[in-house]
């Protein structure tokens, strides 16, 4: 799909368990951000980790997100120019990309295992932008890469990050730049066992549906350099993005899918309305003076940048006590 002036945005969940408050919130404000400008929405199921995504949950969370009040234009339900909208049907593109960026010589095999990255980096997450990846891999010869795998080694692939900063203006958060040395340095493509890296599928899958707006949780933050690096090397363009705040609990840690009380399908089954739900969401967001029940349409003509807020936002007991009532 080509891009054009006309906003599209994307929905883009893991089918890895049940949506939670969450995952709502940040779904929500995507869509405000894309509807509030006549814009395209495209629904994209990330399957790509065969040991965590499940077809049931792919399932729910489709079904969740339509009882919410959000609805998209293109998407594995419904079709669509760009498809397919599963990732993990998308193999066969990401092997293209993946062979563009081998045949720019921007790419490299890398033996290290997860545990030697550990020990080698002193870091337990090295490619979630912890500490840089050490460089142990990138300058082997043909001869040394041979050795390896005659030993029975599997390789990832890697790629040789640019070193030239990358800057971006955040809808959001203003304007931004980063090294990629502090992004984790050179990051995965292609995993050991032949699974593409997220960095990748999502880059290539935001350019070729025309993707020109996206909306996510400021944790993501790191990961926008790397994809913007990538959209670069492959001849793309990136889109204008925009990182928004977390829901919090009341003791400040962020909610997951662990928080089993608060995920859409157990309030659904509690007897909660998806208006309920999008109207506290509305008021903690800023766009909604009460808490009282809307839709997500009824929320458009107060959506505005300058209105949400740019920190961490916590939602107490009592609120949530309010919502079961």
């Amino acid at each position: 799909m080509r891009q054009s002036s006309r906003p599209c945005g994307r929905l883009a969940p893991s089918p890895t368990g049940y949506l939670h408050l969450g995952n709502a919130w940040a779904f929500l404000l995507a869509w405000l951000a894309v509807r509030s400008q006549d814009g395209q929405i495209v629904m994209r199921l990330e399957d790509i980790d065969p040991q965590r995504s499940r077809p049931e949950y792919a399932a729910h969370l489709l079904e969740d997100l339509r009882w919410l009040g959000l609805d998209w234009d293109y998407g594995p339900d419904v079709g669509g120019p760009s498809g397919p909208y599963t990732q993990s049907d998308r193999s066969k593109i990401y092997d293209k990309a993946l062979k563009q960026l081998a045949e720019a010589n921007v790419t490299y095999p890398c033996f290290c295992t997860r545990k030697e990255l550990r020990q080698l980096a002193a870091a337990p997450h090295v490619d979630d932008a912890g500490a840089p990846y050490p460089g142990t891999c990138s300058n082997l010869n043909e001869k040394e890469v041979q050795a390896r795998i005659a030993n029975g080694r599997r390789a990832s692939i890697r790629l040789r990050c640019p070193q030239q900063p990358i800057s971006f203006d955040d809808m959001l958060l203003g304007p931004q730049t980063f090294s990629l040395s502090d992004c984790g340095g050179d990051f995965a493509l292609c995993r050991s066992d032949g699974v593409v890296a997220y960095q990748l599928a999502v880059a290539v899958d935001d350019a070729l549906m025309g993707v020109n707006q996206v909306v996510r949780g400021r944790d993501i933050l790191p990961s926008t350099p790397r994809q913007i690096a990538l959209l670069h090397l492959l001849g793309y363009g990136a889109p204008s993005y925009a990182h928004v705040p977390l829901l919090l609990d009341e003791e400040g840690a962020r909610l997951a899918k662990r928080h089993n009380s608060l995920s859409l399908r157990y309030l659904r089954e509690q007897g909660v309305t998806p208006h309920r739900i999008v109207g506290l969401l509305g008021m903690l967001a800023g766009l909604n003076v009460s808490a009282r029940a809307v839709s997500p349409a009824e929320l458009l003509p107060a959506f505005d940048w300058n209105n949400l807020p740019r920190q961490d936002v916590c939602i107490e007991n009592s609120q949530l006590r309010n919502l079961m009532q």
